[in-house]
Order: C-alpha cells, then sequence, then structure tokens
C-alpha cells in the first residue's frame, strides 16, 4: 500500500470534503436570505482558495495518490477512510472548487425564494463531488456518488421549470439504476479481494475473464447513464431544461464529469481484458453519440436544449479519447473534462443571463440583442468558438489529442482511421449549431422584437464569467501545465495495461475489420 501512496502532513483533502458540509450546517442558523448568500459565497470561495494549495504541493513527477489521508472507520468490515489525490483527479477536483462559488454568485438574484435551503444543497452538492474524486475507498466512494443525487433531485425539483417533477424523477430513477448494478459489482470485488474495499489494491489483479466483463458491463452502464452516452442520454435534456442555472452548469461541468472519471479509474484499471474485448463497441457508441448529439443540437430552437444536446456530442468526444487507449487520447479526454466544464458551464450561465431577462429558452426571444448587449455577446462569442474547437480556444487542444489520438489507434491496428474520420463530422456540426445559434443572437433577421429595453451585464455577471473566458484562453494558448499534472500518472495506467495486454490490444483490431 504504502508504494501506492503518498502521506501529507495536513489534512488539506478532509478539510476540502467536509468544510462545504459545515457551512450548509451553518446555513441552519441563519435567517436572512442575504445573509445565506454571504455566508455561502464565503465558504465556496475559501474552499477555491484552499484547493489551490494542491496545485502547490502536488509532485508531477510521481504517479501515486498523494495528500494521502487513511482512518479506521468501521472495523468490522475493514471500511476506511481512505482519501488522496493523483493525476488523473487533480484537475477534476479543482474544477468543482473553482467553479462552485461562481454558481453562488449565478444565482444571486436567480434564486428568490427557500434561498437558505438553496444555498445549502450548493454546499451539500460540493461536498459530494470533491469526495467521489478524492475517495480510495469503495464504500466511501458509493456513499458520495449517492448522495450527490440527493441535492441535485432537489434543486431541479423545487428551483426547476414547468415540468421539473418529471425531470428530476427522471434524473433520479436513471441514474439510480446504473448505481445499483455498480454496488452489486463493489460487493463483488470486495469478497474477491480479501474483504477489502481499498481501491488501489483491486487495481491491476488477475480477475477471471468472465467475471472481468460482467464487472465491465456493471461499471459501464453507471458510468454510461452518468457520462451520459448514447442511448442513455435521455434524462439529460430534461434535467437540463428544467434546472435553475446553477443546477445546469454543476451538472455539465462536474457531474458528468464523474462518468468518464469512473471509466479512468476503475473499468480500465479493474477490468483491462473486458476492457479490451468489449472497446470497439464503446468506441462505436462515442462515434453514435458525436453525430446524434450534433444532428439533434441543430435541430433545437431552445438554448438550453441545444447546449445540452451538445454534451452528448462532446462528451462522445471524451469516452472516444479514453477508449482509444493511447498516450494522447487519454490525455486529451482528461483535459476535454475540464474544457467541456468550462465552455458548456459558461453557456449555461449566459442562457440563464438572457433568461433573467426574457424569461424565455427560445431563440427567438433573444433575437438580435447584440445591438444592446455588447459585452455578454464579447462573452458569448468566445464560449460558443471555444465549443465548436476553434484554434486558440481550449476545446481546440483537446479535440485535436483526441482525434490524433484515434489516428494512432487505426496506425497501431494497422487499419483504417475509420473511427477518427467518423468522428470528424461532430466538429463540423458543432460548429454549424453554435454559429446559428450566435448568428440569430447578434443579429437575427428583419424582423427582430424590440429589444430596447434590454440591459448588458452587470459587475456581478462580468465577474462570474470572467474566469471562465481565462481559462479558455489560457488553456487554448498555453495548455502544457494542464498536461504535465496528469502526465505521469496517465503515463503509468498505459504502461501497467500495456504490460497486462500488450496481445489483446492487437487482438480487438479483428473487431474493426
Amino acid at each position: 500500500m504504502d508504494q501506492l501512496l503518498m502521506n501529507s502532513g495536513f489534512p488539506i483533502l478532509s478539510v476540502l470534503i467536509f468544510l462545504p458540509l459545515a457551512g450548509a450546517l451553518m446555513l441552519l442558523f441563519v435567517k436572512s436570505e442575504q445573509l445565506c448568500r454571504y455566508l455561502t459565497l464565503v465558504v465556496t470561495s475559501l474552499v477555491a482558495l484552499l484547493s489551490l494549495r494542491l496545485i502547490a504541493g502536488f509532485d508531477i513527477t510521481s504517479a501515486k495518490f498523494q495528500f494521502v489521508e487513511q482512518h479506521s472507520w468501521i472495523a468490522a468490515f475493514n471500511i476506511n477512510y481512505v482519501v488522496g489525490v493523483d493525476g488523473i483527479s487533480i484537475l477534476l477536483i479543482l474544477l468543482t472548487t473553482l467553479i462552485m462559488p461562481l454558481c453562488v454568485l449565478a444565482s444571486w438574484s436567480y434564486i428568490k425564494t427557500r434561498v437558505q435551503t438553496f444555498m445549502a444543497c450548493l454546499l451539500i452538492m460540493e461536498t459530494a463531488m470533491v469526495g467521489v474524486f478524492m475517495a480510495l475507498d469503495f464504500v466511501l466512494f458509493y456513499i458520495l456518488w449517492e448522495a450527490m443525487l440527493i441535492p441535485m433531485y432537489l434543486l431541479i425539483g423545487i428551483w426547476g421549470g414547468p415540468r421539473k417533477v418529471y425531470a428530476s424523477i427522471k434524473f433520479f430513477l436513471y441514474t439510480l439504476a446504473g448505481s445499483i448494478l455498480l454496488l452489486v459489482g463493489i460487493i463483488w470485488l470486495y469478497v474477491t479481494n480479501n474483504y477489502s474495499f481499498f481501491i488501489p489494491g483491486m487495481m491491476w489483479q488477475d480477475y477471471p475473464v468472465t467475471a472481468q466483463v460482467y464487472l465491465f458491463l456493471a461499471f459501464f452502464l453507471a458510468f454510461a447513464i452518468k457520462v451520459p452516452m448514447f442511448p442513455f442520454h435521455t434524462w439529460l435534456p430534461a434535467a437540463h431544461v428544467e434546472a435553475p442555472t446553477a443546477g445546469s452548469v454543476i451538472l455539465a461541468s462536474i457531474l458528468l464529469k464523474m462518468g468518464t472519471y469512473g471509466f479512468l479509474r476503475f473499468a480500465l484499471p479493474i477490468t483491462p481484458e473486458a476492457t479490451i474485448i468489449l472497446m470497439p463497441y464503446v468506441l462505436w457508441l462515442s462515434i453514435a453519440g458525436i453525430i446524434y448529439g450534433g444532428f439533434t443540437a441543430l435541430a433545437q430552437s431552445d438554448m438550453k436544449k441545444l447546449i445540452a444536446y451538445s454534451s452528448v456530442g462532446h462528451m462522445g468526444f471524451v469516452t472516444l479519447g479514453i477508449f482509444v487507449l493511447n498516450i494522447r487520447g487519454i490525455e486529451g479526454a482528461i483535459l476535454q473534462m475540464v474544457n467541456h466544464g468550462i465552455t458548456t458551464g459558461a453557456l449555461f450561465l449566459c442562457v440563464g443571463m438572457i433568461y433573467e431577462r426574457t424569461h424565455s429558452r427560445e431563440l427567438r426571444s433573444a433575437t438580435g440583442v447584440g445591438k444592446y448587449m455588447p459585452i455578454y455577446i464579447t462573452f458569448l462569442a468566445f464560449f460558443s468558438l471555444s465549443s465548436f474547437g476553434f484554434p486558440g480556444t481550449n476545446s481546440f487542444v483537446g479535440e485535436f489529442m483526441i482525434i490524433a489520438g484515434a489516428f494512432e489507434f487505426s496506425t497501431v491496428l494497422d487499419k483504417f482511421p475509420y473511427l477518427a474520420l467518423a468522428s470528424i463530422p461532430g466538429a463540423v456540426l458543432a460548429a454549424a449549431y453554435m454559429l446559428r445559434m450566435l448568428q440569430k443572437i447578434i443579429w437575427g433577421g428583419t424582423d427582430n422584437p424590440d429589444q430596447s429595453w434590454i440591459t448588458d451585464l452587470n459587475s456581478r455577471e462580468i465577474v462570474v464569467l470572467a474566469p471562465f473566458l481565462f481559462f479558455v484562453l489560457w488553456i487554448g494558448l498555453g495548455p502544457q501545465p494542464f498536461i504535465d499534472l496528469m502526465h505521469a500518472s496517465v503515463t503509468q495506467l498505459l504502461q501497467h495495461f500495456d504490460a497486462h495486454h500488450a496481445q489483446s490490444v492487437a487482438a480487438a483490431g479483428s473487431l474493426f475489420q
């Protein structure tokens, strides 16, 4: 165990996990709605600042789990509180902690009822989300994985749109269905690994191939629903459309990444043979999601639905990068997980800002506002360009690496690059639907409604969007620091994978004939 872990003196990870929960408990004693907003903003901002310490103390040359904390929890069942961070999880933790205070600011005037409960839900969500990316004990992981469903269910069900009850129940039932099979797989691993729930100890074991296939299918259903991959995506548009702005941002920026994180953390290292066997089917499902998401987004007139369906396509690129099983693909996938969180979260915020003014998400209601909202349009233009991977923006780097990984995958297998070529229409469709939306909002047509009464962004809204634009340009123009953070962990992951199953990768090529 010691070879896998690097201990830290100060319990920074526990502070990051439990500080938001402590903030939620403090809200119980606060009666003023405005004070609830300020307290939540202070707590989430403090968590964001403390999380930067992870960067300062992170050893980019090591693939071990760092800042590790271990405590006995339920000794009778060998359940322990074990948390740690590696190159695969650190960027997702930072994405979570840095977005949360911006979600609070975005909800400042949007949420007018049950403010105390809303802010408590945000803080509880943060505890669960941060904990999922840190957990190294399967029971701890599963508890936090399930715990985040409740506050998100409440966010949609209480503060959502007209069909909020339908959307919240559908979201809850879909994600719970996948989680039940995940629990069965966890129990089997617990019994097989001498009654231990320690996740690193379960990796790279020689489990029977048949058992691996069943385990992979259990993992796949839970994580594919969360991503969501085609055809498990049907809960996503309803949830996005009905959720309040902060709920849509958290859903798109963080919750969807838990599915792809699960593939990297569990499917590849615990079920490598099954990954090879089923990899071609996952890759083609990814391509199907890219194409389907693009065409469906192109047909939408509701801005939230458009961005929600675009997420299906963008996350298809992420799963494509993961399952080509090479360094460019996986590093591109992790970077694109972060990029999607930044860009799509920002787009949902932009839609929310229009909705606060027009009380409509329809494109026709926002037609031609560019004349009266120049600051808003500047932000929206950059985020739209990022969404379809324009050179110089963050998404271009991630998509380029993923497509390069897909070409490399075909070269290794000595096959025609079907996968890489099949993914390219997704990028073209993304440009089509984003530019269509941008054209309508900025200029519209000859019969635009009177928008002269609409005001441009205020200082609070500019503060909310500015950090997103900063990272769009930073990652787009200088991505190397982000790649360096993950490189050692991804390299070790692939080294283990290749050492165990070099022959299986070549054999998988027969499925592409």
